[in-house]
């Protein structure tokens, strides 16, 4: 069961910011495409299954900058 979710980050504000989120979520086991966008504040994750919220937070923070839950 494949899953997509956009999640709000804040922090961003350049290609870089995109680049080193997406870098850290993109090691996570089982995401499939990341999608950063400064600009909007967001960050869409797909993946093979469900991730686990903490893990996508966990990346976030290691890359940075702070997740703040389920974009609207």
């Amino acid at each position: 069961m494949s899953s997509t979710i956009t999640y709000t980050v804040t922090g961003m504000s350049c290609g870089h910011c995109e680049s080193s989120v997406s870098k850290e979520l993109s090691a996570l086991a089982g995401v499939t495409e990341v999608a950063a966008d400064a600009k909007a504040g967001t960050v869409t994750v797909s993946s093979a299954a469900p991730l686990d919220e903490e893990l996508v937070r966990a990346a976030v923070d290691e890359a940075g900058y702070e997740l703040v839950g389920r974009a609207a």
